[in-house]
């Protein structure tokens, strides 16, 4: 990724409504936002497809970017979110599609997991939480998957550092417990 006071400007000129640095921006985070992606998602396709809609999401949304956090930060919530979201259709795809007999037979790496604590284990994990304990979610997703600074996620949640740790810490015990009973 480029570096963050280029990029920064290159947002906040793109949320001040210029075409040509919306335009520059998405080809500059394009790499990055796949790579990001592919941390939720095992499958490279899977992956490509939510950063095309990480992309798109950027496009339209750009001028809510209000530049109060660093543009990375802003931009991590859009890859979680569709991410996340792209995980939730393949799963709902894979469950409407009618299988045969020998395909049943082959594990949907989609919708199963063959080892504990894979991403797949992990997403499963993530939605019980958000389900149980949504407020844990974000302070585990920014730190463990998208590897934000502390300073980062505080910007972004709003929060005050020692309750990002606290959520922190009991977002991952609770998700190490579920990944150790086979989520």
């Amino acid at each position: 990724m480029p570096p963050a006071p280029e990029t920064d400007t290159l947002a906040a000129q793109a949320a001040a409504g210029d075409p040509a640095s919306l335009d520059l921006l998405l080809r500059r985070i394009e790499p990055d936002v796949v790579r990001r992606c592919g941390r939720f998602l095992p499958y490279r396709e899977d992956a490509e497809e939510a950063a095309q809609d990480v992309l798109l999401q950027v496009a339209r949304k750009i001028h809510t970017f209000e530049g109060r956090s660093k543009f990375n930060t802003w931009l991590y919530t859009v890859i979680a979110n569709c991410s996340r979201q792209k995980y939730r259709e393949l799963k709902r795809r894979a469950g409407e599609e009618r299988i045969t007999d020998e395909e049943s037979l082959r594990p949907d790496p989609r919708t199963t997991s063959v080892i504990a604590g894979s991403r797949l284990d992990l997403l499963e994990a993530l939605e019980r939480l958000e389900r149980e304990n949504p407020h844990l979610v974000a302070p585990l997703v920014y730190r463990d998957i998208g590897e934000l600074e502390y300073s980062e996620i505080v910007e972004r949640l709003e929060i005050p550092l020692g309750t990002v740790k606290s959520r922190l810490h009991h977002a991952r015990k609770q998700v190490q417990e579920w990944l150790a009973e086979g989520v």
